[in-house]
């Protein structure tokens, strides 16, 4: 009799012993799965969804069937949302799930060009009448949805300088010196400081009218 009570504690003992580490394995688990969820942002990029759509809560919760609070609860990053509950979210907002797994630290969203890697190009490759010098400041970002450049500008003679045009728009600010700037039959002198925005498919070009130095940034969005 002793024995056998002497081995349904070991076994209750062992059962104990089993159910804390079960316990201590789920909360080491779920501890992996937060943190790894954690790196996709999903509440941030649900939050910015939204408010791109200048929608509330209330109104994301009629279009979803989910309640204003599981929602608030899901953008505060207290709740992580079931792949049904994504699903809602993404059909309102016309998005892939892969919206929210793509794993922003692969993306490389954020693109930095130090000064030193930055690479001078001419305006045109055959070095004749080149008017500006351009450095491209943005060219370690990846899905750019504009393109960025320091320019300098060189003299030349009026009626020198060569039109061209392309697809989207064009900002220009002069960071010193006098640039003038021909856009279609319309000619603009700009000095340090001013800038200009235009619809760069129509011809345009740039001329340094200034004795000192003149260079800018362009920014052209296609």
């Amino acid at each position: 009799m002793a024995n056998y009570k002497s081995c349904e504690l070991q076994s209750n003992a062992g059962i104990f012993f089993s159910w804390q580490l079960n316990r201590r394995e789920a909360r080491l688990l779920s501890d992996t799965l937060t943190k790894e969820l954690r790196q996709y942002g999903i509440a941030e990029k649900l939050r910015a969804l939204r408010l791109r759509k200048k929608m509330g809560l209330v109104e994301l919760g009629r279009h979803t069937g989910l309640s204003a609070a599981m929602l608030s609860k899901i953008e505060r990053g207290k709740l992580f949302p079931t792949l049904p509950t994504l699903v809602r979210v993404a059909l309102v907002f016309s998005v892939g799930l892969e919206y929210f797994f793509s794993d922003e630290r692969k993306r490389q969203v954020i693109g930095i060009v130090r000064r030193g890697e930055r690479k001078r190009f001419p305006e045109r490759p055959d070095g004749k009448d080149i008017s500006f010098f351009f450095e491209s400041l943005d060219f370690a970002a990846v899905e750019r949805k504009l393109n960025a450049y320091y320019a300098e500008f060189r003299p030349l003679p009026a009626g020198k300088e060569r039109l061209h045009h392309h697809a989207g728009v064009e900002f220009l600010s002069v960071l010193r010196g006098k640039l003038e700037m021909r856009i279609a039959t319309q000619e603009h002198a700009l000095g340090t400081g001013d800038s200009i925005y235009f619809d760069s498919s129509l011809p345009h070009s740039y001329r340094r009218i200034s004795h000192s130095p003149c260079s800018a940034i362009v920014i052209a969005v296609p």
